[in-house]
């Protein structure tokens, strides 16, 4: 579980959001200057012990056209529902690409989550955040949430597919080691093992440019904005916490079987 509400993340979102903004202005400025020939020499930023590829690493404007995602509703298309329209239950993820918690959630309860979508038993809908970004530094939150849209705008079943991967054991990086998800080319070997992305050119560019990096910052400022949430990964059935209650917030279920006693229990309610 990882608590968004810790020492190092005690700020307001809007100040989250501001300081992200100042130090990607900052990479900005060194990016030109690493500019020699048209070509951008390959440099290491070291941050808080972590070594990040400035070339590929999530170093795009942020403050660019907002492009929204296909398969998005809502305000700047930070709705993210995936399932049948008709469904009457909705589960609700809460999550961020770095989570280690939400990686085991995922590992855990993933696949059977995917079923239940499609056989109608529920509709997901899923908040995103990178507040993991400000209390481990980096940025693989904000890059894998921009390549988590590239792969929506693709269909929905692209987009479960691939947090499905991104949260495996084969690929979700240590949370305290390198911030693997800040590299694009990590990020594109890992689509290439979905069968809708792999070698999709359309899905790579937007990777690789950055098309949806506005819109998952405003994903994330939606995920902020929820003030019941304080740890992640957080999961709700019908406005219903499942899990346990612990000190830092609700512990999601651990295996399969306590993920669907706990589904069971509000459908029955």
């Amino acid at each position: 579980m990882s608590n968004r509400h810790n020492q190092a993340n005690k700020q307001a979102a809007r100040e989250r959001l501001r300081a992200e903004r100042e130090r990607q202005a900052k990479k900005d400025r060194l990016r030109r200057q690493l500019i020699v020939g048209g070509a951008i020499v390959g440099v290491l930023a070291i941050a808080g012990g972590i070594a990040v590829a400035v070339a590929g690493s999530g170093d795009k404007a942020a403050d660019g056209p907002l492009v929204k995602p296909a398969n998005t509703s809502g305000t700047d298309g930070t709705t993210i529902t995936v399932g049948k329209k008709d469904a009457k239950n909705t589960l609700e993820l809460f999550e961020d690409p770095r989570c280690p918690g939400c990686a085991a959630f995922e590992q855990t309860a993933g696949a059977t989550i995917e079923k239940d979508i499609k056989d109608g038993k529920y509709k997901a809908s899923y908040h995103l955040g990178t507040f993991l970004d400000n209390n481990l530094q980096g940025s693989g939150s904000k890059n894998a949430l921009n390549a988590l849209g590239a792969s929506l705008n693709v269909s929905p079943d692209a987009f479960l597919k691939y947090k499905y991967a991104l949260y495996s054991k084969e690929f979700h990086p240590d949370e305290r080691g390198a911030d693997k998800f800040a590299d694009d080319s990590y990020l594109i070997k890992v689509a290439d093992t979905v069968p809708a992305l792999k070698g999709n050119a359309a899905f790579q560019k937007a990777v690789k440019s950055g098309t949806y990096d506005r819109w998952a910052l405003g994903v994330s400022k939606a995920f902020d904005s929820v003030k019941d949430v304080t740890s992640t990964p957080t999961v709700k059935l019908n406005g219903t916490v499942l899990g346990t209650k612990t000190p830092q917030g609700t512990s999601a279920p651990s295996s399969v079987a306590a993920f669907n006693s706990a589904v069971d229990k509000v459908l029955k309610k």
